[in-house]
């Protein structure tokens, strides 16, 4: 029974902490501030972050969204740091909490407070070339 309701907890935790519970908690948040929260995906190249924010007052940000505790892969750094250069806002967020705090900080300042930034450290995964 007690590995039954740890079973149990671990799903919840799951389902509260796990991307689209995250992503989902996104787009309401957005939503309530009047703007959009648009699901991008590439037909071209992969990589690209989750969504791209249509803020009031003509402000945007692209975030990828990550389960508690996940990283970007190489690739998504890769391509988060090209945005960067082209002087876009990109943030990554894994809680509610992080998408609380980036949502206050760009309609504040214009600028994010979530963590971790698009350069830290990402996941292994097969190395990562730009034409990809």
């Amino acid at each position: 029974m007690k590995d039954l309701t740890k079973s149990i907890k671990r799903l919840v935790r799951h389902a509260e902490e796990g991307e689209k519970s995250i992503e989902s908690y996104l787009s309401r948040r957005v939503r309530e501030t009047g703007g959009l929260c648009l699901k991008f995906t590439s037909q071209v190249d992969t990589g690209y972050p989750d969504r791209l924010l249509l803020l009031p007052g003509g402000r945007t940000a692209w975030v990828e969204v990550k389960s508690r505790g996940e990283k970007p892969r190489r690739l998504q750094v890769v391509r988060m740091e090209r945005l960067v250069r082209l002087g876009f806002a990109v943030h990554v967020v894994d809680s509610r909490e992080k998408v609380d705090r980036m949502l206050e900080g760009l309609a504040t300042a214009g600028v994010a407070t979530a963590e971790p930034s698009p350069t830290e450290k990402p996941t292994t995964e097969k190395p990562a070339t730009e034409g990809e």
